[in-house]
């Protein structure tokens, strides 16, 4: 009865945590455009963060109750599920083509911030002062995207397609609504999700960094799942990309940095040896599945495949040493 009722609350929890983090950026998107701040902007900032902002709530939540190693799996995982599941399905159904401009300057971006967190990581503790680097880098990132995009002048796709979600006919009392609903509605779905995902793992007998890896990180990773599938679909492929390297930044810079801010936590080994290495090897493994020397990148479909597989194979990976490691624990 008890596992049925965190299933329960699992399953709620992300289906409220989604509803509630599209309906607080539809609003706050609205007003602030009602406001006369420019949709540009407001596509860049506000639109940006949306997909990000599940993986950041629960991140929050989790670590206010005193439970980080689950917001750390949430972040690293939801990274990881981006690249292998959301990317390898997209690419399976809809080869997507990688301009030249993303990899020469999403990426080493990309790069820059893994090589900082690993450096943050690397003792074994996310201190406050750790958050706060993260965070300000979170700021600049922002700033950046906002430079860049007006410089532009709007012309850069991946700036256009975000500033095309901003809603064009929301009044402002309906936007202050939905704002508000939005603030009020996300951090309670996630309670819900992060006590249903804690009583699993006591259930199962794992920890909570293994369900923040698996379980949570494939349901906060819906969003992006859902805007790379459109993105495809409507053949927005830089869109599909960008958002997926964009979310995966967030998720490091603003996952990690507000998560230790609340509360500093010391980080499993395992974490830093397994979970942040396969970071770096799948995004590594886009790279170099999507670069071609002198012309337009592309994932197709063998490439989505290969992702695919490497992204179940450490899902088995995980799940199979979580096992293996209850099984020692029951022994002893």
């Amino acid at each position: 009865m008890t596992l049925t009722i965190a299933l329960l609350q699992l399953i709620a929890g992300f289906l409220l945590l989604i509803w509630a983090a599209d309906r607080l950026v539809a609003g706050a998107s609205a007003c602030a455009r009602n406001f006369g701040v420019s949709t540009l902007v407001v596509g860049l900032t506000i639109v940006g963060f949306g997909t990000s902002a599940p993986e950041m709530i629960v991140s929050a939540v989790a670590s206010f109750s005193g439970k980080p190693s689950l917001a750390i799996g949430n972040a690293l995982g939801s990274n990881i599920a981006n690249i292998g599941l959301i990317l390898g399905l997209t690419a399976l159904i809809y080869p997507l083509r990688v301009e030249s401009a993303t990899l020469k300057r999403e990426v080493p971006i990309l790069a820059i911030i893994m090589l900082l967190t690993l450096g943050l990581m690397w003792n074994l503790e996310f201190s406050r002062f750790d958050g706060i680097v993260l965070l300000v880098g979170l700021f600049g990132l922002i700033l950046a995207m906002v430079y860049l995009g007006l410089k532009s002048g709007g012309s850069d796709p991946m700036s256009v397609a975000l500033a095309e979600e901003v809603p064009e006919s929301m009044s402002t009392r309906a936007a202050v609504l939905w704002t508000l609903v939005g603030l009020v509605l996300l951090p309670l779905s996630a309670q819900v999700l992060v006590d249903g995902a804690v009583t699993i793992a006591l259930l199962a007998g794992v920890t909570e960094a293994v369900v923040g890896l698996t379980v949570v990180a494939l349901g906060t990773s819906l969003p992006e799942l859902a805007a790379a599938a459109t993105s495809a679909y409507k053949r927005e492929d830089d869109l599909a990309i960008g958002n997926i390297l964009g979310s995966n930044m967030f998720n490091l810079l603003g996952v990690l940095g507000i998560a230790a801010v609340i509360h500093p936590m010391t980080i499993e080994p395992v974490l830093l040896n397994r979970d942040t290495l396969m970071m770096f090897a799948i995004s590594i493994l886009l790279l170099l599945l999507s670069w071609r020397r002198g012309r337009q990148g592309i994932i197709n479909r063998p490439s989505a495949a290969l992702l695919l597989l490497a992204y179940l194979g450490y899902q088995t990976l995980v799940i199979t040493e979580a096992l293996a490691a209850r099984s020692t624990a029951l022994v002893q």
